[in-house]
């Protein structure tokens, strides 16, 4: 039997470019015929991803570079160019019984997810075997000439991080990691679409008679109340954590941590839309996850003093107390609320005063502390 983690939330962001399309302007989506703003699952992802690795002290890079980092470290150790550079060329050389790709600029043809540390490893087993490295040096064909089952090993470490979100690396058997997060579109509410904004920039050394401005614009930004979602299977995140349980506690304390207190960093300098979420609504599932994106099918409509945060949560408590009602409030044995409002929310479990509180509580019933953590 699996059991899962579900964390939903409703916030409000006021003018923002949180995520951009290839033309700069914000996504959006159609839902229940409806356009909406959307954050993509990869953009709030990588902001979360981030955070959960500053909190354990774990930093790991999704990077083509590689055989660049190997050489530029090289080079400052004292390496010759050319074999510096060949040598990060044969790390990707020696890596599988299949060599991984590269490309003229000497980046793997493919994104590699590994422990930042593991450049320094990389770069170790390089001065191991320089004489290798020295004899190949401009040879038409020389083959792999580092150890291929410690290359692999150093390319398939995981942090907590990639236990926790995963790894596709096809070209590397074994690497593969199924993440134990997922992680949805955030998207609003309500109907909402993206606003022009046209801006000027003044040239400060204009003289006095000149008038005009030194740059002008424009960009698209957006505003609304957003429902986002996430599912942590803590079955699959102890089994890639090797059965830690004391690990599994901490990497999913600091997941929920990182999903409410996170924001994508698009445009920030000009936008600085630094809000919390008005709601988190945590649930710990027996069965299988359950997001309550449906209640917002049906926009929301604005209340009588025109926003859409205070219907916003309670048409997502209105709805998981229906969900309740169809599931027979089966197969849950943990789900509570802490928000910014005193109103009472039937249907979504006990108040907790902080997220900390209700972070503490969720992670108690999924993962409840032995008496050697203690």
């Amino acid at each position: 039997m699996s059991l899962f983690v579900d964390f939903s939330a409703i916030q409000s962001v006021p003018a923002a470019n949180l995520n951009r399309d290839d033309l700069g302007s914000p996504k959006t989506v159609i839902y229940g015929g409806a356009s909406r703003i959307r954050v993509s699952s990869q953009s709030w992802k990588r902001v979360i991803r981030h955070g959960v690795e500053q909190d354990l002290g774990e930093t790991a890079a999704r990077t083509r570079l590689v055989p660049i980092k190997v050489k530029k470290t090289l080079i400052g150790a004292g390496w010759p160019a050319d074999l510096a550079e060949f040598a990060g060329a044969q790390v990707a050389a020696s890596a599988g019984k299949k060599p991984l790709k590269t490309e003229k600029a000497g980046h793997t043809s493919v994104l590699l997810f590994l422990p930042e540390s593991g450049i320094e490893e990389l770069t170790a087993v390089c001065g191991e075997h320089r004489e290798a490295l020295e004899k190949g040096l401009g040879k038409k064909d020389p083959g792999a000439l580092l150890p291929t089952a410690r290359i692999e090993e150093i390319l398939k470490r995981r942090t907590a991080s990639i236990s926790l979100l995963g790894r596709m690396l096809a070209e590397l058997p074994g690497a593969n990691v199924d993440g134990a997060a997922q992680v949805a579109h955030a998207f609003t509410t309500h109907a909402s679409e993206p606003q022009r904004d046209y801006f000027t920039a003044v040239d400060d050394w204009l003289d006095a008679a000149d008038t005009g401005s030194g740059h002008l614009d424009t960009a698209e930004f957006s505003a609304g109340v957003f429902y986002r979602f996430a599912t942590i299977n803590v079955t699959d995140l102890l089994t890639n954590l090797d059965g830690d349980h004391k690990a599994s506690r901490t990497v999913l304390a600091s997941f929920a941590d990182q999903f409410l207190m996170s924001l994508p960093q698009a445009k920030k300098n000009s936008t600085a839309p630094h809000t919390l979420p008005d709601l988190a609504y945590l649930a710990v599932r027996t069965q299988r996850p359950i997001s309550l994106a449906a209640a917002f099918e049906t926009p929301v409509p604005a209340d009588r003093a025109g926003g859409f945060s205070r219907p916003s949560r309670q048409a997502l408590a209105t709805y998981a107390q229906a969900i309740n009602r169809l599931t027979g409030n089966r197969n849950r044995p943990f789900h509570g609320h802490a928000g910014i409002s005193t109103e009472a929310l039937d249907g979504i479990g006990d108040a907790h005063d902080s997220f900390h509180d209700l972070i503490d509580a969720a992670v108690d019933a999924a993962l409840p502390e032995s008496k050697d953590e203690r």
